[in-house]
């Protein structure tokens, strides 16, 4: 028995080493261009506005928390919102609108041009991080989609797309956190004095 779950768990190990090789390995262009788009977005006094369902809701709020508080380094608290929190908002905007629309709703309401709309989903086919998008276009939001599979209709609704080719929603998340962390990493340097 025991010999089986030693065998499960370095199973798990090297899918999940894998996939973050071939992740390190890929074009870095998108992460690095989701990082500058935060950057530019909190020097100009925006916010970066985080969403998405389930395991990614959390790593929403995760990276919302390292930007708010600190990642490892002191610096200013840079202004970030996980629309994953608030749970009166997310139960009248599902009720009175729909589940579809609870992340659209708080960016018409809250978003402005020039913040950043960053929509977590790891099979790339959540109709409310897409309408998230719809909605951060509109107001002249930048957006950014982490995405597993082949990105779908979030990853072509976002202008920076960062993919995570896998179907194993545990494995993309495993790497998604990865990537979240190399983010605030990158833009907590850019604001450390």
């Amino acid at each position: 028995m025991l010999t089986s779950h030693a065998d499960t768990l370095r199973s798990i190990f090297a899918e999940t080493i894998a996939l973050h090789q071939r992740v390190m390995e890929a074009d870095h262009g998108p992460v690095l261009d989701a990082a500058a788009a935060i950057v530019r977005a909190m020097r100009s006094g925006g916010t970066v506005f985080a969403f998405g369902n389930g395991g990614s809701a959390a790593d929403a709020q995760h990276v919302a928390s390292e930007l708010v508080g600190r990642f490892e380094r002191e610096r200013r608290g840079l202004a970030a919102i996980a629309l994953t929190t608030d749970a009166s908002v997310l139960t009248s905007v599902g009720n009175d609108y729909g589940f579809e629309r609870v992340f659209a709703r708080q960016i018409e309401a809250l978003g402005r041009a020039g913040d950043v709309a960053m929509g977590i989903t790891t099979s790339g086919a959540s109709p409310n991080v897409v309408a998230a998008f719809e909605a951060a276009r509109a107001r002249r939001l930048q957006t950014i989609a982490l995405t597993g599979r082949d990105g779908g209709a979030a990853g072509r609704a976002a202008d920076i797309h960062v993919n995570v080719p896998a179907d194993s929603t545990a494995r993309v998340q495993e790497v998604h956190r990865t990537l979240l962390h190399v983010i605030c990493d990158l833009v907590e340097r850019a604001f450390v004095e």
